[in-house]
């Protein structure tokens, strides 16, 4: 074998082994978020119909859309990071289906989305009840929006205090927007959990 193909060889084996690797930390990283993130248990509280369409919005590598997936009609992964998107397309179901946004549009369809997902999204969007009175034109009639995000104190995951949104700031901000708080859940030991919905008409 000549120096040349060994080299070829070498360096082959050494990306196929930090390939590898990298897969490796994924899974690990992905275990130790389900751990508290609980997302089969957030999504059996949802009660995601067959028949549902679900927008998550600042949907990243596809974490929960992936998983909305198999249980609703659609779901639009929607997010600002187009790369982040690639991600959450690749080996996906069909019926998931990405939206690459603007700080201030989801450009989600009128009246066809049953849920609309927030999960560790909310504290980023600046203009927080503008961004959700926009939002209302997406919802289906007696649609939701669901808003998962990090308690503001010291925690072992998530961002800075600085950068954490107060649940009851958050509730400020669906109120000024014109929702109403319908379920409140304590499931997750690190996030809120709440659930909007447009008043009757």
């Amino acid at each position: 074998m000549g120096g040349m193909t060994r080299r070829v060889l070498l360096l082959v084996g050494l990306a196929a082994l930090a390939a590898g690797q990298e897969r490796g930390t994924r899974r690990a990283s992905q275990a130790q978020r389900d751990a508290w993130q609980k997302p089969d248990e957030v999504i059996r509280l949802l009660g995601i119909g067959p028949q549902d369409v679900v927008a998550d919005i600042g949907a990243g590598d596809g974490y929960f859309a992936r998983r909305f997936a198999q249980h609703a009609r659609k779901v639009y992964a929607v997010d600002i990071d187009a790369r982040a998107l690639e991600a959450a397309a690749k080996g996906a179901p069909a019926n998931l289906v990405t939206i690459v946004a603007t700080p201030t549009d989801p450009k989600l369809p009128a009246g066809e989305v049953h849920l609309v997902f927030f999960c560790n999204t909310l504290h980023h969007i600046s203009r927080r009840p503008d961004y959700l009175r926009n939002l209302a034109r997406a919802l289906a009639p007696g649609g939701r929006i669901v808003n998962i995000d990090f308690h503001k104190k010291p925690l072992p995951v998530g961002p800075g205090v600085d950068h954490k949104l107060a649940e009851e700031e958050a509730l400020r901000d669906f109120e000024a927007a014109g929702y109403r708080l319908v379920e409140k859940h304590d499931l997750l030991p690190y996030q809120y959990f709440q659930v909007f919905a447009l008043p009757h008409p």
